[in-house]
C-alpha cells in the first residue's frame, strides 16, 4: 500500500495550524533554507526547489509590480504569470538530473507506504506555489 503525500508551509508548522499525520516526515522543498527553517523540518532536498535564477526573476518581478502599488499576494500570483513559473518549474523538474533523482527517490518512499509532507515558505491559501506542482509530479506523474 502506498503513502500519502501533503504539504504545508513552515509559519503554519511554527503556530501549530497544520493539520498532518503524526507519522508525516516533513520534507522541506527549498533551494535555500534559513537556519530557523531546519528546525520545523526533518528534511529539506534542495534540488527539489525552484532554480535560483527563476526564483531571483520571480523576486524581481513582484518587487515591480509592488511598486506599482499590488498588494503582496496579488504581486506574487501576478510575478508567477510574468516569468511563466509553473511551466519552468515542470520543465525544471523534467530536466533536471538531480531533481529527477530528488523527486524519484520520494516517489519511491510513497509507494513504499512512508507519508509525506512538502514544506516551503508560502501558504497556498492566499500565494501560488511550486508544491502544488511538485505534488501532482510525485503522484501523478506531472
Amino acid at each position: 500500500m502506498g503513502g500519502t503525500l501533503h504539504d504545508t508551509y513552515v509559519a503554519a508548522l511554527q503556530h501549530g495550524l497544520a493539520d498532518l499525520p503524526e507519522d508525516a516526515t516533513r520534507v522541506g522543498v527549498v533551494r535555500t533554507p534559513t537556519a530557523w527553517f531546519h528546525g520545523v523540518v526533518d528534511e529539506n532536498v534542495p534540488a527539489l526547489g525552484p532554480p535560483t535564477g527563476l526564483l531571483e526573476e520571480t523576486k524581481r518581478a513582484k518587487e515591480d509590480l509592488k511598486r506599482r502599488g499590488i498588494c503582496d499576494e496579488e504581486a506574487h500570483n501576478a510575478a508567477w504569470e510574468r516569468v511563466d513559473f509553473g511551466d519552468r518549474y515542470r520543465t525544471y523538474l523534467a530536466e533536471s538530473a538531480a531533481a529527477r533523482g530528488a523527486a524519484d527517490a520520494l516517489s519511491a518512499r510513497l509507494a513504499d507506504g512512508e507519508t509525506l509532507a512538502l514544506v516551503c515558505y508560502e501558504n497556498t491559501a492566499k500565494k501560488r506555489c511550486h508544491r502544488t506542482i511538485l505534488a501532482r509530479a510525485l503522484t501523478d506523474g506531472g
